[in-house]
């Protein structure tokens, strides 16, 4: 289901998800009339804009995340600095998409969220949190628990951030889907956060993200 206040938005990204044999648009709407139409046609997953000018993302994300069996909801911005971003991250969303993502992209961002996974990049992430006048020191202390988690717990941990299901972590570190569940229970134990959202923006606040590509980059002359 696709929410927002501008009906040439609304129709694009509903021609453009249609094309895919897997997934259905089940409705459009404004932010008005987004909770009803959740109860009428029941979505696994809302692409919900933040900015709306008859009731806003955020009012309707902490309606839809009140429903008894709510969607997975990503929420929609022009801009990867959006000072709404982070509330909505903290408030339940499970990621957000610009407006502009390319076309062959957007069917794929909506199966990761459907498959469970985060969709954010690190990039955007990191501009989310300079750009939140509430990143600060808190924040810093928040990922600092970042260093309790084990080695293989860090690395289900950087996985997670970067938009991957649980069945595709196991593929990737070549574990037992129960496993990976395992370790994503107790990382978020441990980092006292209520999602994997949460445990991904501390991971990029930490540094893991950024570790992880130096890590994979190849050597000069290689």
């Amino acid at each position: 289901m696709v929410v927002d206040d501008e009906a040439l938005v609304r129709s694009g990204f509903e021609l453009i998800l249609s094309a895919a044999d897997d997934i259905e648009v089940v409705a459009t709407a404004t932010g008005a009339a987004a909770v009803d139409a959740v109860r009428r046609t029941g979505p696994d997953v809302v692409l919900l804009d933040i900015r709306m000018p008859d009731v806003d993302g955020l009012t309707v994300l902490g309606r839809l995340r009140a429903l008894a069996e709510p969607p997975v909801v990503a929420m929609l911005t022009t801009f990867d600095a959006d000072e709404y971003i982070l509330t909505a991250l903290r408030s339940g969303a499970a990621g957000f998409l610009l407006k502009d993502t390319e076309p062959d992209q957007l069917a794929q961002l909506v199966r990761t969220l459907a498959a469970g996974g985060v969709v954010m990049s690190p990039k955007a992430s990191q501009a989310v949190w300079q750009s939140h006048p509430g990143a600060t020191a808190a924040d810093d202390q928040e990922a600092a628990r970042v260093g309790r988690l084990t080695e293989r717990e860090r690395e289900v941990l950087v996985l997670i951030a970067e938009g991957l299901s649980n069945a595709e972590i196991g593929a990737r570190v070549h574990l037992s889907a129960g496993t990976v569940k395992d370790h994503v229970s107790a990382i978020l134990t441990k980092l006292r956060v209520g999602g994997r959202v949460q445990a991904a923006l501390l991971a990029q606040r930490a540094g893991l993200l950024d570790a992880d590509t130096e890590r994979r980059r190849p050597e000069s002359g290689r």
